[in-house]
């Protein structure tokens, strides 16, 4: 399971790994711990460690630019947060704004999660054909938006504490 973020140098999210991965990391001093579990620490006989939920990589690494996140219906309930489009209630499946069969495709601006009683009843129609409002818009992420969102730990309103700017 990966459960840590993993800052390059400057800052920027490059991945997520394990836990056990991520203390390699820090142990090696290859890394430095950003931002911590609370009151979660690993415990050895020879050492005492927090877990870490971010670190930061001491060394600049360079990587191909992506422009676009990879589509997948796992991301489209990470990214709406596994919230119905149409009624706010829990999502569990993903639905075509614009149906398949009139020509949508698997696109972040045309998928929203939904719950499965919203998407059978819009069944193969357009939101507007069925009568139904998106509560809100779909939106294409980032790919560090896609990796901070599968991570659970974004927040369009307030970056992260490791984010915050020195006063």
């Amino acid at each position: 399971m990966r459960e840590t973020l993993v800052l390059n140098a400057s800052f920027e999210p490059l991945a997520a790994v394990s836990l056990h991965r991520a203390v390699v990391l820090v142990l090696q001093d290859k890394a430095v711990v950003e931002e911590v579990r609370p009151g979660l620490r690993l415990r050895a006989a020879a050492m005492d460690v927090p877990v870490p939920q971010v670190i930061r990589l001491r060394r600049y690494v360079r990587v191909p630019f992506r422009r676009r996140a990879p589509w997948s219906r796992r991301g489209v309930l990470v990214r709406d947060r596994h919230r119905c489009a149409y009624c706010g209630q829990r999502a569990t499946t993903v639905d075509h704004v614009v149906p398949r069969s009139h020509g949508g495709g698997d696109t972040w601006l045309n998928t929203v999660a939904a719950c499965a009683e919203d998407n059978h009843r819009k069944a193969d129609r357009t939101p507007e054909q069925a009568g139904m409002r998106l509560l809100s818009r779909p939106f294409e992420p980032t790919p560090s938006d896609a990796l901070l969102l599968a991570l659970g730990s974004y927040d369009r309103e307030r970056p992260p504490d490791w984010l915050a700017l020195p006063a």
